[in-house]
């Protein structure tokens, strides 16, 4: 069952990826595919940052240094995925529309989710 719910983690992130492409200028995903890509690049970008840096400069950390982590890591993972497009603004709207997101839906990433568990 947890391998289902990762699934669906990384479904909703996808969606949300979309949404905020839709609504963000400068952001845009060229389709469902590139979403759920750009959602697994975004959670494998976080995992390793968290296991150099540690957890308080996460793009899943709250605060300043998560949100300017968060955009960087939009930013970088645009060169990894076809078909998504975000300026250096378009990546700090994102950050900003996703964060406002995650305080109504909140989305754990499976690398994040498993973390979170062990500790």
């Amino acid at each position: 069952m947890q391998f289902l719910g990762h699934v669906v983690r990384f479904i909703v992130a996808a969606l949300v990826l979309m949404v905020v492409g839709w609504i963000v200028p400068q952001f845009s995903v060229g389709g469902f595919g590139s979403a759920l890509l750009l959602a697994l690049v975004i959670a494998l970008f976080g995992w390793a940052i968290e296991g150099i840096f540690g957890k308080k400069v996460t793009p899943f950390g709250r605060g300043i240094v998560g949100f300017i982590v968060s955009a960087l890591v939009i930013y970088l993972a645009q060169f990894i995925v076809g078909g998504v497009s975000v300026s250096i603004l378009g990546a700090l709207l994102a950050a900003l529309v996703i964060g406002i997101i995650d305080l109504f839906i909140p989305i754990s990433t499976p690398f994040e989710a498993g973390k979170s568990r062990k500790e």
